[in-house]
């Protein structure tokens, strides 16, 4: 290693000053780091963490491309350390109170100030507050974190036990869990100032925090209470303003709690998608008419319940917001980045704004990820997009020793008070697949645990997930805010009752190998899991994959396969429904259209079913970085064909098909809040676009329902029903036209002819297509554009606008009628 720059610059600061309290922004302060052992000291960013940094700096490659991560992998095991230099002015000590405010430390850190241990810290996912008044000096100051190699950490609890937990190191450390590798994650275990690092000074009180709680609320009005916290230096009358009403209080020296009433009439209320409404709120502290501190935040007025009732089937399991009823659909999100700091407020919204224009109403956060950032809550509320919340443990069982729980008990209360005014969260979950894995992965017998270990861990696991995050959800969070659910689900999909009642993760398909006809046929009563993977793109294979790699089982491309039978499963399903493409780009088309084949047989049988079903979140939305994986978006932000066709099968108003007992059951799916007449027009056409057989029927299809309107026999249309033909029905009605097609085959027998697609530009955001025979699933691909619609069946003769976004100079069309 050599010097590549010099380190030992003072900072001179600008400080930022909110009525008596002034911030000093460290991060952007002049930072140096070097890994523990060797003098050489690099260029650091904060927040970032060492990968980043080494990239920065020209020492390492790109950890996403081609092979590097396994290149890298040796950096896991080192220690790492991160100085910097800043002025204090004898001015800046006159505050009472002066803290050193870390919002995030990955992971296990010892923080020293000038050359004094100030605190050792074991958390990622807790903000660090530590006074630092005596320990400033006038003129220049240093402040030093040595980070520790989180798997020793880990190594040493580990051994304080007698048995092994599963899932090894990663239990014992409280940091994202899938940078130790997951079936879609790289292995990255990330070090680092992976948040804003701060100092803040107030002379006599702060606003600590602010909550709400939603007393009353119907259409005439809302009454609310306000707790807001106070830390105050000097006690005595202050005036307390929410918003512009002004509140006389008395506070005393120490920290203060303070309710207050409010109230709003004729209410406006939070819902989803088209009428999420937030109000603002400021609450300010003042002494004598000095502004000494203000915290604003957003809120939105609505209830949501979780209603389970007995039935005849077993239990519902459904959310009804405002009273309500909503058929949830979404899906299961990942960090958007495995280097959790280059995740922008921008590609933050825009991948929620993603999850609307796909017609989804819920995000789950899944737990073996990170807490989601304010910018991701905040596009959610203002989206219009509910979330289900996640507690970050996954697939492991957990220590339960008191210290290990103390730590928990940090991080669960300060991600309860940062996330719980959001509108949209509406649900908060313990953990993803614990219960489940406990009981039916095996675990006990593979680990060859005594009765007394599987006591002992199960009475762990008791202790975090049914005492210590239920209470404190119940002591912090207002009742008609808090909907807790211990785990993900509540039973195993191989188990009969799963389909009966609560929440099921249904991986009979993939990790079962069930044919997707199954999904069908295994409908629980809220699907909070299932899935298929999907390869990316070219567009998107060729930025992280030589051209001359470009063949399924080059070294490259299985990196960034992380499942370790994914390819395999993949083939195998791909041969029960597809001719297998020799040519790699054809297969990678191919592999997408499997993906999304999948994903609209698993999402209109829920769809169908409701109100049995009233929920299904499909694994997963998007990507920590370039991989073969579950995701409809990749980590570029390409929508793969499941995405386009989870936006068809996620329409408000949907038809769909179920074919049973040699008859095709006809449904129309009706999620909005009202009726919709119209006129459903069923058709037989051949794929040159004769018509063969037709039918009519006037509807009235009730809101919020799923109703199988009409029954064709196959005896009645047997001649037709053939790999020749296709079923079309459409509803029509004064607004609209909606329509959905039906293959009696499946893709591989379907008798396709060759197609001949023209297109031509209509303007700069209109493209028009048309083809002379029945086309399935044209793809348009051209570089940095995005086409509203894609991977579509187009019928002979029809010709089709498509909106898109960007520049393009070539264009390249695919359709399964001709990659053979």
């Amino acid at each position: 290693m050599k010097n590549s720059y010099l380190i030992f610059i003072v900072l001179i600061f600008s400080s930022l000053s909110i009525g008596q309290k002034v911030v000093i922004d460290l991060s952007k302060s002049n930072w140096s780091f070097n890994e523990f052992g060797r003098k050489e000291k690099y260029l650091a960013k904060v927040p970032g963490n060492f990968h980043t940094d080494l990239l920065l700096n020209q020492l390492i490659e790109d950890p996403f491309y081609g092979t590097n991560e396994s290149q890298l992998q040796t950096y896991n095991n080192k220690e790492w350390e991160y100085e910097t230099y800043f002025n204090i002015e004898k001015n800046d000590l006159e505050p009472e109170q002066i803290h050193l405010i870390f919002e995030g430390l990955d992971t296990y850190a010892q923080v020293y100030l000038n050359g004094k241990p100030l605190f050792y810290a074991n958390n990622m996912f807790v903000k660090w507050k530590i006074p630092i008044k005596n320990h400033l000096i006038i003129g220049k100051n240093h402040l030093k974190i040595h980070f520790f190699n989180p798997l020793k950490v880990a190594e040493n609890l580990g051994k304080q036990l007698s048995y092994k937990l599963p899932e090894g190191e990663r239990v014992f450390v409280r940091k994202v869990q899938h940078h130790f590798g997951w079936d879609w994650s790289p292995k990255f275990i990330t070090a680092g100032i992976w948040q804003p690092v701060y100092i803040e000074s107030f002379q006599k009180s702060e606003i600590i925090d602010w909550q709400y709680e939603q007393k009353h609320l119907d259409e005439t009005k809302a009454d609310l209470i306000f707790k807001v916290k106070i830390n105050c230096e000097n006690e005595g009358n202050y005036e307390l303003l929410i918003n512009e009403k002004i509140n006389d209080v008395y506070l005393e020296k120490g920290e203060n709690n303070i309710e207050l009433t409010y109230k709003i009439n004729n209410p406006k209320l939070w819902f989803i998608h088209e009428n999420p409404h937030l109000y603002d709120f400021n609450i300010k502290l003042f002494s004598k008419n000095k502004l000494l501190d203000n915290k604003k935040k957003k809120i939105g007025l609505r209830t949501i319940e979780l209603i389970q009732k007995q039935d005849a089937q077993g239990s519902s399991f459904y959310f009804k917001l405002n009273g309500q009823p909503l058929f949830i659909k979404g899906a299961n999100y990942v960090p958007q980045d495995i280097f959790l700091h280059r995740i922008s407020k921008e590609e933050t919204y825009e991948l929620v704004k993603q999850a609307k224009l796909a017609n989804m109403n819920m995000l789950r956060v899944w737990g073996g990820g990170a807490y989601p950032s304010q910018d991701f809550m905040d596009a959610c509320d203002e989206i219009g997009i509910m979330v289900w919340q996640d507690f970050m443990f996954a697939c492991a069982m957990y220590p339960g020793d008191d210290e290990f729980l103390n730590n928990v008990k940090v991080e669960v209360d300060q991600q309860i008070n940062r996330l719980q005014h959001h509108a949209s969260l509406a649900i908060w979950c313990g953990n993803n697949e614990i219960d489940e894995g406990w009981h039916n992965w095996g675990w006990q017998k593979q680990l060859n645990y005594s009765m007394a270990d599987s006591t002992k861990i199960w009475g762990d696991y008791k202790k975090l997930f049914h005492e210590l995050i239920p209470k404190r959800l119940n002591e912090l969070v207002p009742k008609n805010r808090n909907i807790y659910w211990s785990s993900s689900p509540s039973k195993g999909w191989g188990r009969p009752e799963s389909l009966l009642m609560g929440d099921v993760h249904y991986w009979g398909v993939w990790w079962g190998m069930e044919p997707f006809e199954n999904y069908e046929k295994k409908v629980g009563r809220f699907v909070s899991e299932y899935g298929f993977q999907g390869m990316p793109s070219i567009l998107s294979i060729n930025k992280f994959v030589r051209k001359e790699e470009h063949y399924l089982n080059s070294s490259a491309l299985k990196v960034h396969q992380k499942h370790p039978k994914g390819a395999e499963t993949i083939e195998t399903y791909m041969a029960r429904d597809y001719n297998i493409p020799q040519n790699f780009e054809n297969y990678v088309y191919v592999s997408q259209l499997l993906q999304a084949r999948g994903m609209k047989l698993a999402i209109e049988s829920h769809r169908r079913a409701m109100p049995y079903c009233m929920g299904t979140l499909y694994w997963q939305f998007n990507d920590c970085w370039p991989v073969t994986s579950w995701s409809s978006i990749d980590y570029y932000g390409q929508w793969k064909a499941a995405h386009y066709q989870v936006k068809r099968s996620y329409e408000p108003l949907l038809i769909s098909f179920e074919n049973v007992n040699d008859q095709i059951n006809v449904f129309l799916i009706n999620d909005l809040l009202k009726n919709k007449k119209g006129k459903l027009i069923i058709n037989i056409l051949d794929f040159q676009g004769e018509t063969k057989w037709t039918e009519n029927l006037n509807l009235n299809i009730e809101a919020n329902s799923s109703k199988n309107v009409m029954t064709i026999l196959n005896k009645d249309i047997k001649k037709w029903s053939n790999a020749n033909h296709y079923l079309k029905v459409s509803f029509e009605n004064e607004m609209n036209i909606i329509y959905n097609i039906y293959h009696f085959e499946k893709p591989k027998k379907m008798n396709l002819l060759k197609a001949n697609l023209t297109w031509k530009i209509i303007d700069n955001k209109t493209i028009e297509i048309q083809t002379n025979t029945f086309t399935k699933d044209v793809y348009l691909s051209a570089e940095n554009v995005k086409f509203e619609n894609n991977f579509f069946d187009l019928e002979p003769y029809q010709k089709l606008l498509i909106n898109f976004e960007g520049n393009f100079k070539d264009l390249k069309i695919m359709c399964l009628n001709n990659i053979y």
